[in-house]
């Protein structure tokens, strides 16, 4: 990848895109993070410099562009929180959409035309089939994948229009942390279930609810596809390292290609630390599907993915 020596990386700071610095690092590729580091860590920019700015500062892009010529853009800057879109969806769609064209102009005007962009299951919404493949209808049924489902179009109709060259990776259930342990998940709040279950072994929380025991899989609770984040890293670089050199565009599944379900999740924390996690049941919440998982074979015959990572050992 002789073409690609700096990137930018929008929200660099936060948990996705501080573990892809690494892996770019160990590639050789020096990043550039520019994050308004409203969810993400300062501590986590540790490849390279840090820009503190907004995707929607027209003004502060054109200057870093200006100052840094980065020869391709990772984009992970995003509000993602599936229910604050229910209730805020103005500003999802000022960020997750108008903030993106606004990275995609200045892109333009610095003649940089790679771009990887941070995409989502949640366009897919309740698809009739498993597992989801990259044909599979995308019905979202939230602002926030209808946000990443609009920018999809957007690179589709610039990549005819305008020569762009990208990558939208649609990921599954990012979890895990840098093997190293120099990186780790630092949300706050907490949301994701795998770390409150660890918070709820150590006893920094009372515990963690269930939604739901009775549907139709094995254990009656509800199966997801998870992936480790350092996985998630390795296919972001393989996907840019794909569209500068076959000069291609790709929408692509970031998964494992199999579902853990919630119960078995406690069951693996408690083989892993010898802990119990105090959980309780509650009723399934609307909307939620009880089974998601990726069909991850044309990122396995595209871009050469194979996890490394996403076992449920390793994860925990």
């Amino acid at each position: 990848m002789t073409d690609v020596r700096r990137v930018l990386v929008t929200g660099g700071a936060g948990y996705i895109g501080s573990h892809t610095c690494k892996h770019l690092a160990e590639n050789s590729i020096e990043c550039i993070v520019y994050d308004n580091l409203s969810t993400g860590h300062q501590h986590n920019v540790k490849w390279g410099p840090l820009v503190i700015g907004d995707i929607n500062d027209s003004k502060c892009l054109e200057e870093t562009f200006t100052r840094y010529k980065p020869d391709a853009v990772i984009h992970f800057a995003a509000l993602a929180y599936v229910g604050e879109s229910v209730t805020h969806p103005a500003e999802y769609y000022t960020n997750n959409v108008a903030g993106t064209l606004n990275i995609l102009s200045e892109m333009a005007k610095a003649s940089i035309n790679k771009f990887v962009f941070s995409s989502t299951c949640a366009t897919y919404g309740m698809p009739q089939k498993l597992p989801i493949c990259e044909t599979t209808p995308q019905h979202p049924i939230n602002p926030y994948g209808a946000s990443k489902l609009m920018v999809e179009r957007v690179l589709q109709d610039y990549a005819h229009a305008y020569g762009l060259r990208y990558a939208a990776l649609r990921y599954f259930n990012a979890c895990g942390a840098d093997p190293a342990g120099e990186l780790a998940e630092e949300h706050y709040p907490e949301t994701h279930l795998i770390p409150r279950c660890l918070m709820a072994a150590a006893g920094k929380i009372p515990g963690v609810d269930v939604y739901g025991d009775d549907y139709p899989t094995p254990d009656g609770t509800c199966i997801r596809d998870y992936i480790h984040v350092s996985d998630l890293a390795i296919g972001h670089v393989s996907a840019l390292k794909s569209i500068v050199d076959k000069n291609i565009n790709l929408r692509l599944n970031l998964g494992t290609g199999k579902g853990t379900s919630v119960l078995e999740i406690l069951k693996g924390i408690k083989r892993s630390i010898d802990r119990d996690v105090p959980h309780s049941i509650q009723r399934g919440r609307e909307g939620d599907p009880h089974t998601l998982f990726a069909d991850v074979s044309a990122a396995r015959d595209t871009i050469g993915f194979v996890t490394k990572f996403s076992d449920l050992d390793t994860i925990i």
